[in-house]
């Protein structure tokens, strides 16, 4: 088992706006849905990236769903009501040594998939400068008052990879954590939360599809909504999320269908990545560090799919979202390498 995380909000109020529920919502509009359509409140903005062909290679792309306008603050699919208006207070930050030691670091605590916006200034009035994926641990420089936003006036000063500028208190936490560091796998576990079992519906090599690019793939045979977890710690290097209810291959196609599977990769420590696919939902944004165990996505049937299943492979690093697949050993099952309709129970357990 993992420790788990040591996490506080310095102002009482901040779980009032930073808390998101199970329904994937996120209030007043600092952060952004890496799977929403578009939102009013000028604020949220939707970017994918991932494109391919039928062929099996694939190109990236971005798709971005329109400019924002002012009035109610839509995350994802739970409207969360008017963003406050009035004017902005951006007093001086500072670096009280007290505040800094109980807060030398904070923690993105926004709703799977969205990102949080970092801003010029302690207020939304200013464009963002850059965005911090979900539960990306950054440097606090200092502690400012700014615009009030739910009766929160608190916002940090951060750097981060080149990014430096203000991130609104609502949506982070105080943490003592270090940011997490991609290492060398100790091995790769099945993409299935711990505990729970499925049947390989197609192994390595099978007839069907599991050749070329898909020779070392998995299918497993599971229903539409399963939660799909990382085989291994990763950062999510390409995102595909643009295939929802109502579109043609939501519910799988032909080869037609091939560019529009919901998909996610990951970038491990080893220089390997690892591809899910065939996603109902995706549940991470580019970027974010995801720890073996975590949830990638919901199991679906979207794109070049004849039936509802989740679509595995460890790959190359290669640029684009499908790779070569490479040899897959499973620490959890027995012999490493399931075979065609053999079950599996996963011992994926963070």
């Amino acid at each position: 088992m993992r420790p788990s995380t040591l996490l506080w909000p310095v102002v009482a109020a901040i779980c009032w706006v930073g808390c998101a529920d199970d329904s994937g919502s996120a209030s007043v509009g600092e952060s952004e849905g890496a799977s929403s359509s578009s939102s009013s409140g000028g604020e949220a903005s939707t970017s994918a990236s991932g494109a391919a062909s039928s062929s099996g290679s694939e190109t990236t792309g971005e798709a971005t769903t329109g400019e924002a306008t002012t009035g109610e603050v839509t995350t994802g699919e739970v409207t969360t009501g008017e963003a406050t208006t009035g004017e902005a207070t951006t007093g001086e930050a500072t670096t009280g040594e007290d505040a800094m030691d109980m807060c030398p670091r904070v923690k993105v605590m926004v709703a799977p998939g969205q990102t949080l916006n970092v801003r010029p200034d302690p207020s939304t009035q200013g464009a963002p400068v850059g965005a911090l994926p979900n539960h990306t641990i950054v440097d606090v420089l200092a502690i400012a008052q700014g615009e009030s936003i739910g009766g929160v006036d608190t916002w940090y000063e951060i750097a981060s990879g080149g990014i430096e500028g203000f991130v609104f208190a609502g949506f982070v936490a105080c943490t003592l954590e270090e940011a997490p560091e991609l290492l060398p796998p100790d091995g790769y576990y099945l993409p299935l939360q711990c505990g729970s079992s499925a049947t390989i519906s197609q192994g390595n090599f099978g007839g069907f599809s599991h050749q070329g690019k898909a020779a070392y793939a998995f299918d497993f045979a599971i229903g539409v909504g399963t939660p799909l977890v990382a085989m291994a710690d990763g950062v999510v290097i390409h995102v595909y999320d643009q295939t929802g209810p109502g579109d043609p291959c939501y519910n799988g196609g032909g080869q037609e269908c091939f560019p529009y599977a919901n998909l996610v990769v990951l970038r491990h420590g080893d220089g390997a990545a690892s591809i899910y696919k065939h996603l109902s939902a995706v549940g991470v944004a580019l970027g974010e560090f995801v720890p073996r165990g975590a949830s990638v996505g919901a199991s679906g049937s979207t794109g070049y799919s004849t039936g509802r299943h989740a679509h595995v492979m460890r790959t190359e690093d290669c640029g684009v979202a499908n790779c070569q697949s490479i040899p897959l050993s499973f620490v959890d099952v027995a012999g490493g390498v399931p075979k065609t309709n053999q079950k599996v129970t996963s011992g994926n357990c963070p």
